[in-house]
């Protein structure tokens, strides 16, 4: 015989299965000829905007309060420069892209730059590091007006090897578009999904490096600056060349601090050459 629960008794149904929270941070900033003219920012994207040095551009620096992005994760920067205005938008240290479950959505992490007629912008983020199993998605849009330059860098580390850890499997799309007036003038993506260390190993894959980065210099005189460009990137783990308007290096290197004093040095150098600016980065980036 079935008995009925005792009065006090409260019955529940059975619980759901917990939702992880997630993050969809967006930043916004506007570089006018006086200064800052339009600032947006939702958690965990801030922007904070240090004194810079005497003849440098105004800067701000892009902070992820999160400590960190993890599967269904996005954030969002959109820059903004203005006409014959001047700008650069840096971040404040390595993005740390962590393990994403099976059954959650990739990472997601989307720039976009607009610079308006003889506009000089610069982009510095430091490197994204890839955790095992992580999946993330990064895109950069660019749109520049006539005249305008641009100065960008972007890196991704595979792995903490300092700490032992290694990017073994998961997937990477990041892609490029950069556009002139409207029209694409360069585009390009990596993607990797399921076995990157087989891939990474492999003489037509990475040829066992286990960071790249790829700088991007945009304005007319961008092709006087390809033999400069060409001995910063130094083959055989670089090379650059010139085409549109534009300036591009590409560094891989198997050491990722390696990498890194390489991109410093590499775009501390084009910005004085191309962009008469002082030959250094940052100071955010020598923290």
């Amino acid at each position: 015989m079935e008995h009925s629960p005792p009065a006090h008794t409260v019955i529940r149904p059975p619980a759901s299965p917990s939702r992880h929270q997630r993050v969809d941070g967006h930043a916004r900033v506007a570089f006018g000829a006086d200064g800052i003219r339009d600032l947006y920012q939702r958690s965990p994207c801030r922007l904070l905007f240090p004194d810079t040095e005497p003849g440098d551009l105004r800067q701000a620096v892009s902070i992820t309060t999160s400590g960190g992005l993890t599967g269904g994760d996005r954030v969002r920067l959109e820059i903004a420069v203005d006409a014959h205005a001047r700008g650069a938008v840096t971040t404040q240290a390595a993005e740390k892209l962590y393990r994403v479950l099976p059954d959650d959505p990739d990472i997601r992490i989307e720039t976009r730059i607009e610079i308006g007629e003889a506009g000089v912008c610069e982009w510095l983020a430091q490197e994204a590091i890839l955790f095992d199993r992580s999946r993330v998605r990064r895109s950069l849009q660019v749109d520049l007006g006539p005249a305008a330059r641009m100065l960008a860098v972007e890196s991704l580390v595979f792995g903490r090897s300092a700490m032992g850890e290694t990017f073994a499997t998961g997937l990477i799309h990041d892609a490029w578009r950069i556009r002139r007036g409207g029209r694409l003038v360069w585009a390009d993506a990596l993607h990797v999904d399921g076995d990157f260390a087989a891939t990474a190993d492999r003489p037509f894959g990475f040829g066992g490096a286990r960071a790249i980065a790829t700088i991007v210099y945009a304005g007319a005189d961008a092709a006087d600056h390809l033999d400069l460009g060409r001995a910063l990137a130094g083959a055989p783990s670089g090379g650059a060349t010139a085409m549109d308007e534009l300036l591009i290096l590409r560094l891989i290197d198997a050491d990722a601090r390696a990498l890194r004093d390489r991109v410093m040095r590499a775009a501390s150098a084009l910005r004085a050459a191309a962009l008469a600016l002082p030959a250094r980065l940052p100071a955010v980036w020598y923290c």
